[in-house]
């Protein structure tokens, strides 16, 4: 089985959508594709899907790509965040994560970026632990938002 980074496409969208479902990273508040679209108007480069490339022929629909593994990254010139960070069940623990963790590191590096954070839910200790083998620093800080268009 053979995989490969790469940035997103629009085909890409539904079974990232997917992707995203299984993983639990959807929220009812949030319509994913609307986050997709929003993404694709700023850094889009920064979008980075798995797609893997085994079995693709004739049995598979032309349309349909397997998409195992995303990634949104952005930089506003102070720092880098992670966002939708995702790997398929069916290929956790082969690598997937960490390479798309980084070349997103690697692109944003290349924009000059200092520094990357994320946001992790409480709780998910699993997920904590993949980041601090990879080398990042838990702190613990307040965060806080608003919501400035409702996805109704």
């Amino acid at each position: 089985m053979e995989w490969a980074v790469r940035a997103f496409e629009r085909a890409d969208t539904e079974s990232v959508v997917a992707l995203w479902d299984e993983a639990g990273l959807t929220r009812p508040w949030n319509d994913p594709r609307l986050d997709i679209e929003r993404k694709l108007t700023v850094q889009p480069e920064l979008f980075l899907v798995v797609e893997e490339s085994e079995g693709r022929g004739s049995e598979r629909e032309s349309d349909e790509r397997l998409i195992v593994g995303s990634v949104m990254a952005g930089y506003d010139g102070h720092r880098g965040w992670l966002y939708y960070l995702a790997t398929a069940a069916s290929h956790r623990q082969r690598g997937v994560a960490r390479s798309l963790v980084r070349e997103a590191e690697r692109r944003l590096l290349a924009m000059g970026c200092p520094k990357v954070q994320l946001m992790v839910r409480e709780g998910n200790d699993a997920v904590l632990g993949f980041y601090d083998a990879l080398g990042y620093e838990r702190f613990s800080v307040s965060n806080t938002g608003k919501r400035l268009i409702v996805d109704a």
